[in-house]
């Protein structure tokens, strides 16, 4: 298997995961890149995501939930990567248990605007753990908040 089919059946075992969690769907979350170098998905605004209805801004807790998700789905990149030698069905049990340990966010500016995209790259990835950093923009590309999750990865 040459790396471009690889990459091709790791973003589309992440597409599939990323599109069977209801969650995601009910932020409105769409995938924009997937590579192995990096994850990028976006929402957009939507009056159920204001947290401070007087301002209109993003509520912070949706900005942790689209970096957290950003995050997971480039740590199960690394979990594909790492057991690409098991068989379809071993990987997907090992990429099942994948599972947030930890996410710490910082919220550096006020979620304002129509659009948020998440970009995520892999900072570690080991047998057990992997660990992302994320960050989030605006559309204009003022940057709203990092975050730093670590996951288990099976």
């Amino acid at each position: 298997m040459n790396d471009d089919t690889l990459l091709a059946e790791q973003a589309q075992a992440v597409r599939e995961m990323f599109e069977r969690i209801p969650f995601n769907q009910a932020l409105g979350i769409e995938l924009d890149e997937i590579s192995t170098s990096r994850v990028v998905m976006h929402l957009s605004m939507k009056p159920e995501l204001v947290g401070n209805f007087v301002h209109g801004i993003l509520h912070g807790g949706v900005i942790a939930s689209l970096l957290d998700v950003a995050g997971g789905a480039t740590a199960m990149l690394g979990v594909f990567d790492r057991h690409r030698h098991l068989t379809e069905h071993e990987r997907a049990t090992r990429l099942a248990r994948l599972g947030t340990i930890d996410l710490r966010i910082d919220y550096l500016r006020p979620g304002r605007g129509k659009r948020f995209s998440a970009s995520a790259v892999p900072l570690r990835a080991g047998n057990k753990v992997a660990v992302v950093r994320s960050e989030l923009h605006n559309e204009e590309g003022v940057l709203v908040a990092v975050g730093t999750g670590t996951y288990l990865c099976g």
